[in-house]
């Protein structure tokens, strides 16, 4: 195996990785993500084309019932797939308001949008056509274009491919070139940036093999150095799938690093939630479930779905201060100030304090009453409010049942004394 042919596979397996990885939000994304749905369709085609370009699967393709299938399948899959990068950027680029005067880009687009389908179309009929009438297939090749360069029929085959491949890689470079220039996001700049260099290689790469198949119309040239050619720009279209496989991911890794950080959101509240959902089963949509089931809805958003259990849980809180006294937020504050040294820390656990006591009491049958104290919000918007909740859920798996039954005998001691003072 050759270095070129390694190069391949690994190419292969990572566009395959990518398609993969993006999947999910292909096959369960909402309305808004058919951009995403359209950018996996060219991850999944051009994983496919690479695939068949791999030594073992283009040997075996080639030297099937039909010759030389591996060059037909190839194409077909690269078209499928130039065709769902032409909608990801008609998608990206085409949307613009009524009013006013529409940017360059985007009548570009929307013009892109009216050819690419029928395009698509008439790139894969004749194609077809010519790979059954005008190609020589008498002999299975191993490398298309120096096996068949200086054949008038294979160069006409190639030239459609080619058009419809350069001109596709032309539209995608300028449109990126454009977004790379606008992009204030420092990870979606680089990722543009890759694209755009991917796309300027495709453009070199069709234009390049295109004159040599032509030249070799004209002029034959020797095996050696068809076979040279043809392996040196080989190499460069993995480049360009490498940079532009890279580079259309680095705007989904920051994506990923934020699922992240929800799914890790999601586990530090899951404890919390889920107690204070199991006293209050009417309060969620859905009825609370184990961690694992949790992590693995597909069907809520993260973030939605921990927006709703930071308002099931400020919810439940509102409930419990009917179970409790007032004296309980002042003794679970002066609990919280004994048992830890950071002042930070004083402030959950003291919420912890009072929200584990509470769900105590009113589990053990205290008689709901007025609404009682309870500390004030902590936060200023949406993400500060999840930030104080995790650093409460955090507190709360650290309360044991004997400091809770202490707290509520503090409460009720304090109850007693002011009694006493009241009567004296």
């Amino acid at each position: 195996m050759t270095p070129l042919d390694l190069a391949g596979y690994l190419i292969a397996g990572l566009m395959t990785a990518v398609a993969v990885w993006r999947m999910p939000a292909a096959l369960w994304g909402d309305e808004e993500d058919r951009r995403r749905r359209a950018l996996w369709g060219c991850y999944a085609g051009f994983a496919a084309a690479l695939w068949t370009k791999t030594r073992a699967v283009r040997t075996g393709l080639n030297n099937s019932a039909v010759t030389d299938l591996s060059v037909l399948i190839k194409h077909y899959t690269a078209t499928v797939a130039i065709l769902a990068i032409l909608s990801y950027i008609v998608a990206i680029y085409g949307q613009y308001p009524e009013a006013g005067d529409v940017p360059r880009h985007v009548r570009f687009a929307r013009m892109i949008q009216q050819v690419a389908a029928k395009a698509s179309v008439a790139t894969l009929i004749l194609l077809t056509v010519l790979f059954f009438t005008v190609v020589d297939r008498s002999v299975p090749s191993d490398r298309f274009v120096s096996d068949h360069a200086g054949q008038w029929g294979a160069t006409l085959y190639m030239s459609v491919f080619y058009l419809y491949l350069g001109a596709a890689s032309a539209v995608c470079a300028y449109q990126w070139a454009l977004a790379t220039a606008g992009a204030r996001l420092r990870h979606l700049r680089v990722g543009l940036g890759m694209m755009t260099f991917a796309m300027v290689i495709g453009v070199g790469y069709t234009v390049s093999r295109t004159l040599f198949l032509w030249v070799s119309v004209i002029d034959r040239p020797s095996p050696a150095f068809a076979l040279e050619f043809d392996e040196v720009t080989e190499a460069a279209q993995l480049v360009l799938f490498a940079f532009f496989a890279v580079g259309a991911s680095l705007p989904a890794l920051s994506e990923g690093r934020r699922r992240v950080r929800l799914w890790r959101a999601q586990t530090r509240l899951h404890g919390l939630w889920y107690e204070l959902m199991t006293a209050f089963p009417d309060q969620p949509f859905e009825p609370p479930a184990s961690l694992r089931r949790e992590l693995t809805r597909f069907d809520t958003p993260a973030d939605l779905r921990i927006d709703r259990w930071a308002a099931d849980i400020a919810d439940a809180v509102e409930k419990l201060r009917h179970y409790v006294p007032d004296t309980l937020l002042p003794a679970a504050g002066a609990a919280a100030a004994r048992d830890t040294a950071n002042p930070a820390k004083a402030g959950p656990l003291a919420d912890a304090y009072w929200i584990k006591a509470a769900l105590t009491a009113r589990n053990t049958g205290a008689a709901a009453g007025p609404a009682a104290a309870v500390g004030t919000q902590h936060a200023t918007d949406q993400d500060d409010e999840v930030a104080w909740l995790v650093e409460v859920a955090a507190a709360y798996r650290t309360v044991s049942e004997d400091r809770t039954r202490q707290i509520l005998a503090s409460v009720t001691a304090m109850e007693t004394t002011e009694k006493t003072q009241e009567k004296a």
